[in-house]
């Protein structure tokens, strides 16, 4: 991205992380980590169902297919829809350091347009943290990992406690959450960006 903003470019000291030693093997299915999550939840019934695997070192890759329910001009995907798919990609980055994280920027490249039942192609890498501050990228093509480039995005997430969605949620989702008797679903709801 040429005209990145200075809040997304790594200070000098920055560092690369190291995958974390429990993070997910690579080639294996990431899931929903919330089952409403419009990103990749399987509750929402025009989400984007955005499957992610994790790579080598720190990436992850994914796709979605791009349903009539996500077009904004006639047969075209809306942007703000590709934007939520480069966001919830670069979320899942998150699960390789076993950190939660939310956006704190993120800046999105329009290089083409996405055809209504286009698959797209997603990858994403971290570049680097800097205290709590964690830096990475991501492209989406059409058609295949090779394809044409379709969107690219650079983005800033901030590692937080869990306190940070107790205390902003809505009451019902987070006590639904929380009571949840499956203590993997339970924590993996609050492991990626909001």
């Amino acid at each position: 991205m040429s005209g990145t903003s200075a809040a997304l470019k790594p200070p000098a000291d920055a560092v690369k992380p190291v995958r974390h030693p429990e993070a997910p093997a690579p080639g294996e299915l990431l899931g929903a980590h919330y089952e409403h999550c419009f990103g990749c939840g399987e509750g929402q019934q025009h989400g984007l169902h955005l499957q992610a695997r994790a790579g080598d070192g720190l990436s992850v890759t994914a796709e979605f297919t791009v349903q009539a329910a996500h077009q904004g001009a006639p047969g075209l995907a809306h942007g703000g829809i590709l934007t939520t798919a480069l966001d919830e990609t670069l979320g899942s980055l998150n699960w390789l350091l076993r950190v939660i994280a939310v956006t704190g920027r993120l800046e999105t490249d329009f290089v083409r347009p996405v055809p209504v039942d286009t698959v797209l192609h997603l990858d994403a890498e971290i570049t680097a943290v800097h205290g709590r501050k964690i830096y990475s990228r991501a492209t989406g093509r059409i058609g295949g990992p090779d394809g044409p480039v379709a969107v690219r995005a650079e983005a800033l997430f901030i590692e937080v406690k869990v306190d940070h969605f107790i205390e902003n949620g809505r009451p019902a989702e987070i006590e639904a959450a929380m009571a949840d008797p499956d203590q993997v679903r339970r924590a993996r709801a609050f492991e990626v960006n909001p």
